[in-house]
């Protein structure tokens, strides 16, 4: 009875294998793709056709092009800012020193642990009340806001990639180096933080792209970015989708480019396996 089981299972195993093979599973893969594909493709056509209006389409793009630029100014500078401090920020993760290793640990944990949104109500908010009503002294505090709230949120994002970045570097390096006479602070200059950078380049190149769409947030703080002058135009002409169009090409105008760029970084540092 048990070997006649064990022939029944066989044989049916058998019979799988010979529907689930390689080339159907290829074919069946292919198939899904291009069936999504000409879905997306033809949701888009439709809304292109029927549901835009193009005149109004192209009486807003100015408004739009506006957006871009004051979207770009806050990307580029909390970017910049952002990978400067989460440098420090990953040393510090890395630190032997106790103080320093608290100080960068509880840092990461508050800004990973609580919402971006909270963190902007707490600049644009929490620190005018400070003055007495009508002394705080900086007038656009709304882009100041942004670039706070977002160089402090992501700046722990990279600090986390960098330390990962300088686990991942053998610790022999370390040691090889110090046994030269290289100083600490040399050997991690000129031996480790060089490899770490490669290593997390791909982490520290798509947190950048998640800023990008992070100032999607920053319509709570009456920063006139790109989804308030969709919202602005949505709630004048009672239109969402001719909006729409231009918001997805304005932030891919940014993040596509930004893309390509983190690509041409990795190939440079030859990231991955050579052959």
């Amino acid at each position: 009875m048990g070997e006649t089981d064990t022939r029944k299972r066989g044989g049916e195993a058998a019979a799988r294998d010979g529907l689930v093979t390689d080339e159907r599973v290829k074919w069946a893969g292919v198939a899904v793709s291009v069936a999504f594909t000409l879905a997306i493709v033809g949701f888009i056509a439709l809304v292109l056709l029927e549901y835009v209006d193009y005149g109004l389409l192209f009486a807003v793009v100015p408004r739009f092009v506006e957006a871009f630029v004051r979207v770009l100014r806050v990307v580029v500078i909390s970017s910049v800012l952002a990978v400067t401090a989460g440098v420090f920020v990953g040393l510090g993760r890395v630190s032997r020193t106790s103080v320093t290793h608290a100080i960068a640990t509880a840092y990461v944990q508050f800004f990973r642990g609580t919402p971006l949104l909270f963190q902007l109500f707490i600049i644009y908010l929490g620190i005018p009340s400070l003055w007495p009503p009508g002394e705080f002294p900086v007038g656009n505090w709304s882009f100041a806001t942004a670039v706070i709230a977002l160089t402090l949120n992501h700046a722990a994002y990279v600090g986390e990639a960098v330390k990962g970045g300088i686990n991942a570097v053998p610790a022999g390096q370390m040691e090889a180096a110090r046994s030269l006479g290289m100083s600490y602070v040399d050997s991690m200059r000129e031996i480790i933080l060089p490899q770490a950078w490669r290593n997390a380049l791909a982490a520290i190149g798509n947190d950048q792209v998640i800023l990008v769409k992070d100032t999607s947030l920053l319509t709570v703080i009456a920063f006139p970015e790109i989804l308030t002058v969709f919202r602005e135009i949505n709630s004048n002409q009672f239109d969402p989708w001719t909006p729409i169009v231009l918001v997805a090409i304005t932030y891919l105008a940014i993040t596509l480019p930004l893309m390509r760029l983190v690509q041409y970084l990795e190939d440079r540092a030859e990231w991955g396996t050579q052959g």
